[in-house]
């Protein structure tokens, strides 16, 4: 007969493991809360715009962006800055500091499409202030949650 001698130790996840998994999941359910925030705020302001009269027409050909578009690209970037942001978390010895270079270096970048586009004035000053609102909801949001995962 066999006998072995039972310690009651169960094998599990490594604890580090855990709260790695946790802060990571708490940085994400922060960016997707963000995210929703970010979305109302752009299509808000974007509606505002509109009843101001921005016409929103990016191209001499008449073509519009309609206020959901404002919704989905927002959401879809900003869902792009959560994964950035997650990433950093898991890779990075400065997560925030970072995700602001990155994440500021990017803004940079989008604001270069309505600068160089067909749209008159009012157009291309509300689509650079829709590009600032997202990022000022999005950036300081995720920075924010990476310092407090990472301390």
């Amino acid at each position: 007969m066999n006998s072995m001698s039972d310690t009651g130790v169960v094998a599990g996840p490594v604890s580090g493991q855990t709260s790695h998994t946790r802060r990571l999941r708490g940085l994400a359910f922060t960016g997707f809360t963000a995210t929703l925030v970010a979305m109302v705020a752009t299509t808000l302001v974007a509606a505002l715009a509109q009843a101001v009269g921005v016409d929103f027409e990016v191209s001499d050909g008449g073509e519009r962006i309609p206020l959901s578009g404002f919704t989905v690209v927002t959401g879809f970037f900003s869902v792009v800055g959560i994964v950035i942001a997650v990433a950093l978390c898991r890779w990075s010895a400065r997560p925030a500091e970072r995700f602001v270079w990155t994440a500021v270096s990017l803004t940079v970048g989008s604001l270069v499409p309505p600068l160089v586009s067909e749209a008159n004035t009012a157009t291309i000053t509300a689509l650079l202030v829709l590009h600032l609102v997202a990022a000022a909801v999005m950036i300081p949001t995720l920075a924010r949650g990476l310092r407090s995962r990472t301390d």
